[in-house]
């Protein structure tokens, strides 16, 4: 094994050791929170976190996901100073548009929006700091303090009471404490210095990556309306309750892939960067295949034993987020494949090309969502979804796994 793929595998099981005590906690928790909210009240929560997380993987602009790109401290340090400007017009932003939603009634738990939003921004840009740095012990800190503290934080706004705001407040409280992980080292002259770097600096960065917000930015917020508009359309054909089975199914479904895709994407980005074609053309075949392996078993068992596996562990009025299960585990194993991938095209300059095929895919998904709730309720737009979602990932891994673009850095 060459030092470069020792060197990823072992960044990998940091990440993913990390990772496997940041997901297990929540779901371990899991079936004890269904027992204290009620399927409406998870409704009502993944409807505002579909929101918040709309708005939050672009509060940087994606600016973020150009410090593993960055050649020099001091373009780093400009790039961060731009991040924090931005995060903070995002927060302003959403601010405004709780104080809007509060005038026109909306329940008391959206006047944590901005604060969520302020806090998922500053996670996602402090992560890619500490990517950039290759600080993986704190990446993998902060997600376990992240997910694992939100869950613990959910329990306790459920013994207490609080409804649908308990399920809010968690994951924000829990965000902020993992920001402590990512703080350090501070970047070139501290974290004060950020607002002394001169505005042609920032400015200068701005504009020369500037493909991150005129494409990145575009294709993440696309990829978040996604999911907002998921469950928008969930609600309007079939309910509070059913948003509630799509919010609990998804979170559980997804888990593998936020657990294993977040390891390997942290790991794999800075090292695409840095390696050759063949190389680099090597590592992603690798990846995919190895993540298809880890995939088929989890999408056989869900579609045998779904319904009872949901029925046992969170209580037999969730049994039809099992049934749900069963009809997205075909999506659900194509995305456990895709999720480290985005980096790819990131590191490969391949951006204009991902926001095309990613807006084709998102449209796919709705589309065939929409089409399967109009004539099958909830069941029949999962299986949809799954149908859809099989031919546009299948062209998707195709694409990547033959593509002849790579930047040859030994060359450049």
């Amino acid at each position: 094994m060459t030092p470069r793929r020792a060197g990823l595998l072992q960044a990998t099981l940091t990440l993913l050791a990390g990772g496997v005590l940041a997901q297990a906690l929540p779901l371990l928790l899991g079936p004890w929170l269904t027992r204290l909210y009620r399927p409406e009240a998870f409704g009502h929560y993944t409807v505002f976190a579909a929101v918040a997380a709309n708005l939050a993987v672009v509060a940087c602009a994606r600016y973020e996901f150009a410090l593993p790109l960055a050649r020099s401290d001091a373009e780093a340090r400009d790039l961060m100073a731009l991040c924090l400007r931005v995060l903070m017009t995002m927060t302003g932003f959403t601010a405004l548009v709780a104080v809007g939603l509060g005038a026109v009634g909306a329940p008391a738990h959206w006047a944590w929006l901005p604060v969520a939003v302020a806090v998922a921004g500053a996670v996602q840009w402090l992560t890619l700091w500490a990517t950039r740095g290759e600080r993986f012990q704190a990446l993998s800190a902060s997600r376990f303090t992240q997910y694992g503290g939100g869950a613990l934080a959910q329990v306790a706004g459920g013994l207490a009471q609080l409804g649908t705001a308990g399920l809010v407040i968690g994951p924000v409280v829990a965000g902020a404490a993992a920001l402590g992980w990512l703080r350090k080292p501070a970047p070139p002259g501290g974290w004060r210095a950020l607002w002394q770097v001169p505005r042609a600096a920032w400015w200068a960065v701005a504009r020369r990556h500037r493909d991150f917000p005129l494409l990145n930015t575009p294709h993440a917020f696309a990829g978040a309306l996604q999911d907002t508009l998921a469950v928008a359309l969930v609600v309007a054909y079939t309910g509070d309750a059913a948003a509630g089975f799509w919010g609990l199914g998804m979170r559980y479904l997804k888990a593998p892939a936020s657990l294993v895709g977040g390891a390997v994407s942290q790991a794999l980005y800075p090292r695409l960067v840095g390696a050759s074609p063949a190389a680099a053309r090597a590592a992603l075949r690798r990846v995919m295949a190895t993540l298809a392996l880890i995939a088929l078993p989890l999408v056989l068992a869900l579609m045998w034993f779904g319904p009872d596996l949901f029925a046992f562990a969170f209580g037999e009025r969730w049994r039809a987020a099992g049934t749900l299960a069963r009809a997205l585990a075909p999506y659900i194993g194509v995305h456990f494949v895709a999720s480290p991938l985005a980096v790819v095209t990131l590191a490969w300059r391949a951006q204009a090309w991902a926001l095309k095929l990613a807006l084709v895919g998102q449209a796919m998904f709705i589309g065939a969502l929409a089409t399967g709730l109009h004539y099958g309720g909830l069941q029949g737009g999962a299986w949809a979804v799954s149908a859809a979602m099989l031919l546009y990932f299948g062209w998707y891994f195709w694409s990547l796994a033959t593509w002849r673009n790579i930047p040859d850095v030994d060359a450049a």
